[in-house]
């Protein structure tokens, strides 16, 4: 079973990403599992038909620990099974805390293992690195291939190299490595070049170049991925060649991250921050 995390910047399109490339993974025959470690708990709506899912911690608050694995996990499009771990009440208590309550309780309830057959598990997470709880499918193996979401704007890119460095610290102690970034296009200028520039410089590759389509949207607005909901869309074919790239991808690297002033130069180099 490959295990699979996607990180990037908030509100690059990490779910979107996620639950489409699944889909067409799920497409090609592929058996997943889809956690998502987001304490809104909207990273499987897609897959699910915009169908709320209860999350493992609010399934926790109303149970108690003696729940079953049923009361958690819910199919989705393809066959996927789908997870959400959600967060605290507001204001109260860390998110991360979700992430790992539920990925251990997954695991003691053998999700994994009772998931006959499951070629991937991957593992949708909120936005930066930015604490123990969010960085845990890293930090504890619990995922081992990472793809970085990321787009030609100035705070994703920063986003993705500050993500490259807790892959670095982790990577060092154990199996994660990187797989590649994942370019979801804000229309940028020199953007597909500038993120393959990014990439060289990380030591990685830009592992594909999702273009902007207004057709994702209009597969959200009727709760399906756009492979559902039209397999003929252009923007379908893109996910499935991302779905692909993913499966047959064997380059994974240990990332060498940029220092703020590389970045910069980057930027400039390609003319998005005066000089």
């Amino acid at each position: 079973m490959r295990k699979i995390a996607i990180y990037g910047k908030g509100g690059i399109g990490k779910s979107t990403t996620t639950q489409n490339t699944v889909a067409g993974l799920a497409e090609m025959g592929k058996k997943i599992m889809v956690v998502g470690c987001d304490p809104k708990a909207d990273s499987t709506r897609l897959l699910l038909g915009g169908l709320a899912q209860k999350s493992v911690l609010d399934t926790l608050r109303e149970e108690g620990e003696d729940i079953e694995l049923e009361n958690i996990r819910r199919g989705g499009y393809g066959g996927t099974w789908c997870v959400e771990s959600g967060g605290p009440e507001p204001g109260v208590g860390c998110a991360g805390r979700g992430i790992i309550t539920s990925i251990n309780m997954l695991e003691s309830l053998g999700a994994y293992e009772e998931c006959e057959g499951l070629d991937y598990a991957f593992y949708d997470v909120l936005g930066d690195v930015v604490c123990g709880g969010f960085a845990m499918p890293i930090r504890d193996g619990k995922a081992e291939e990472i793809y970085i979401v990321c787009s030609g704007e100035m705070m994703a890119m920063y986003a993705a190299n500050n993500i490259c460095k807790g892959i670095r610290k982790y990577a060092e102690s154990g199996k994660v490595r990187l797989g590649g970034l994942i370019c979801n296009s804000r229309n940028v200028d020199n953007e597909a070049e500038m993120i393959k520039a990014l990439a060289e410089k990380i030591g990685t590759q830009m592992i594909y170049f999702v273009p902007r389509d207004n057709d994702v949207q209009r597969a959200e607005i009727n709760r399906k991925t756009v492979i559902e909901w039209n397999s003929d869309a252009p923007q379908a074919h893109h996910y499935r060649a991302l779905a692909k790239a993913i499966d047959e991808n064997k380059e994974f690297v240990i990332p060498n991250p940029l220092q703020i002033e590389e970045l910069e130069q980057l930027l400039l180099d390609f003319g998005l921050l005066a000089a």
